[in-house]
């Protein structure tokens, strides 16, 4: 099982950062490795087929979020990427075509699985080279989080939420270490129970849950990407943030950069209660919004 997912991790840096928008895609090849352990997948039981498959699918969104933050995949993008996974796998089993063609089928349907979730990302790649820059987001440290975001620890009410925590939950884990309750979320696969995959579209944050929401050049930072795209999805991002609001406890707030004044400026002023707060050495500001009832 560990040589299956060593040779799906290596297929993927073989075609890292690889311009799938080119119309000429033959420079994207399977490794040989990789042709050689997956025409043996018969081998494993149905349930590793399975995880492998997944595995596969999880591994390839990442590698798109690496090369930019803004891509977005919801629920039902990632259950169609899964069966051009469990088709490719199927395809080397019964080799009916060559590898060639199996290839070029392949990311065929990558490319035009990549274009109907993300059709901005054509304008931008179409014509660019075979290797493509990364528009990739960062992690912070929690100190300068607590900078930009305007965090007082000792006066954080519990429980808090990260919105876009990150590979590593940096800020998590730190306030872990203080003893608080919190929770973090992001597109990413975690083995702890505070870091929770989910897309921040489709999280139910509940209601009156939370003492303090926290997110660092993420959530707002894609929202205002997404009011700035033609094609972007501005009404789901507002209807989020709304919800994000209405999960807040009373006396509880929400602290985010960058800040978004298109939608600010409609907030209930007898329920909501409004900071910014001009950042050192950045040209945006940060915004702490407190429910008051």
């Amino acid at each position: 099982m560990d040589r299956f997912i060593k040779n799906i991790d290596n297929q993927i840096k073989f075609n890292q950062s690889k311009n799938i928008f080119l119309d000429n895609l033959d420079f994207f090849q399977f490794a040989e490795e990789t042709v050689k352990a997956i025409s043996n997948i018969d081998k494993l039981n149905p349930d590793s087929k399975e995880y492998l498959i997944d595995y596969a699918t999880d591994k390839a969104i990442e590698e798109f979020c690496r090369v930019n933050q803004y891509y977005s995949f919801d629920l039902k993008a990632k259950n169609n990427l899964r069966k051009i996974y469990s088709d490719l796998f199927e395809n080397f089993r019964i080799r009916t075509n060559s590898i060639e063609d199996i290839s070029k089928i392949h990311y065929e349907k990558l490319k035009s699985w990549l274009k109907e979730n993300n059709p901005f990302a054509e304008k931008i790649y179409k014509k660019d080279n075979e290797i493509v820059s990364a528009v990739a987001c960062s992690e912070y440290s929690p100190e300068l989080q607590f900078n930009i975001l305007q965090i007082d620890v000792k006066q954080l009410m519990q429980p808090i939420l990260d919105i876009g925590c990150g590979t590593n939950g940096h800020l998590v884990n730190y306030f872990i270490d203080q003893g608080l309750e919190v929770y973090g979320i992001d597109r990413f696969k975690f083995t702890t129970s505070n870091l929770k995959t989910a897309d921040w579209l489709e999280y139910d944050y509940g209601k009156d849950k939370w003492g303090t929401i926290i997110s660092n050049i993420g959530f707002s930072n894609h929202f205002y990407h997404h009011n700035l795209r033609e094609d972007g999805n501005y009404i789901g991002y507002g209807k989020t943030y709304v919800s994000i609001l209405n999960s807040l406890k009373v006396g509880g707030c929400f602290h985010y950069a960058p800040d978004l004044p298109f939608i600010e400026k409609y907030l209930d002023k007898n329920q909501f209660d409004l900071k910014k707060y001009e950042i050192d050495k950045y040209d945006f500001k940060t915004t702490i919004i407190r429910k008051m009832k």
